[in-house]
């Protein structure tokens, strides 16, 4: 992998309330290497998606970063004032999301939404940006795309409405993809087709990709590197295949323990006893210690950083480093 594209270090989003301060993400720090997919899993609410909105400028109020830093090619991006980070937003770095239907405006066409994305972050005119706009709905797989640009959005399929969305994403040749749930209200054939475009772009256009799903099927497909979260941290980060097949934290094997394995017979399938801690109720030290099988003296109080195993790394008291080495995120 060539060097970091994306850097996040120490990011921690907070939630300001009547009853005090809620941490939704909390010290989470990775980076994504120019043309790399990085996945990022976890259950509802483990903080994967606030970690994208803030990446990409788009936390909700009273939604605030109040640590850390976000680089984007050495350059810092987090805490850029609305009218610069929104001019980074779509020029160099593109956005999916889970509904394309709250992503496309019902009362525009696609092409003049294409049109209008591609002018506002591109340096040419309204011929070559509806050129363009064609080119890009061919790339992403839209049939008959001279037919189709002056259509509506209600008039595509789900799936259609997604390549679209993609389309929108890729317009002005972003860096970064940030792809939240792309495929979780697609059918399982259409996943599997946007799955295969995320991938065949990225590797084409060089872009790098983060890939936010609570699909482990998808990053399998999908992503080089996986990263693993519970309550607002990183549990496990580290290559795909190592990861899903040696998983080291005791939540990623959980996770990966309740797959369903075809071919094989089984009554049950595993579960992880309990349930994510809402915001207000993390308990202290590794926060997964209450439902942890394989929880030692020390987990409700310690709080593991990222240690080096094996190619991965792992935040977990299993793997504390020896005396005099030192651990981080």
């Amino acid at each position: 992998m060539s060097a970091a594209l994306l850097e996040v270090d120490g990011l921690r989003v907070e939630f300001p309330t009547r009853r005090g301060t809620l941490v939704a993400v909390d010290g989470v720090s990775f980076s994504i290497a120019r043309g790399e997919v990085l996945g990022m899993v976890g259950e509802s609410g483990a903080g994967k998606s606030l970690t994208g909105n803030a990446i990409i400028g788009l936390l909700e109020p009273p939604g605030r970063i109040a640590a850390g830093s976000v680089r984007l090619a050495g350059k810092r991006i987090d805490g850029l004032p609305p009218d610069q980070i929104r001019r980074i937003r779509g020029r160099r770095i593109g956005a999916i999301f889970q509904d394309p239907l709250t992503s496309l405006n019902p009362l525009y066409t696609v092409g003049e939404q294409l049109v209008e994305t591609i002018l506002t972050h591109l340096d040419i005119g309204a011929r070559a940006a509806r050129r363009r706009a064609l080119e890009l709905l061919g790339e992403v797989g839209i049939p008959a795309p001279a037919e189709r640009i002056d259509h509506y959005p209600h008039q595509f399929s789900g799936g259609m409405r997604q390549r679209v969305v993609i389309a929108l994403a890729l317009s002005a040749e972003p860096e970064l993809i940030v792809a939240d749930e792309p495929t979780t209200a697609l059918d399982v054939s259409i996943q599997a087709q946007i799955i295969g475009l995320l991938r065949r772009l990225g590797a084409e256009r060089g872009a790098s990709v983060l890939l936010i799903t609570h699909d482990m099927g998808v990053i399998a497909e999908t992503a080089d590197r996986v990263a693993v979260m519970y309550a607002g941290r990183i549990a496990e980060i580290g290559p795909v295949r190592r990861v899903l097949e040696s998983p080291l934290h005791p939540y990623t094997e959980g996770l990966m323990a309740a797959i369903p394995a075809v071919g094989r017979d089984v009554d049950s399938l595993a579960q992880i006893d309990g349930a994510m801690p809402r915001l207000h109720e993390i308990p202290a030290g590794c926060a997964f210690h209450p439902r942890c099988p394989r929880a030692v003296a020390g987990c409700d109080r310690d709080r593991p950083g990222l240690v080096p195993i094996g190619g991965s790394e792992v935040a977990c008291l299993l793997y504390r480093p020896e005396p005099g080495e030192a651990a981080h995120g």
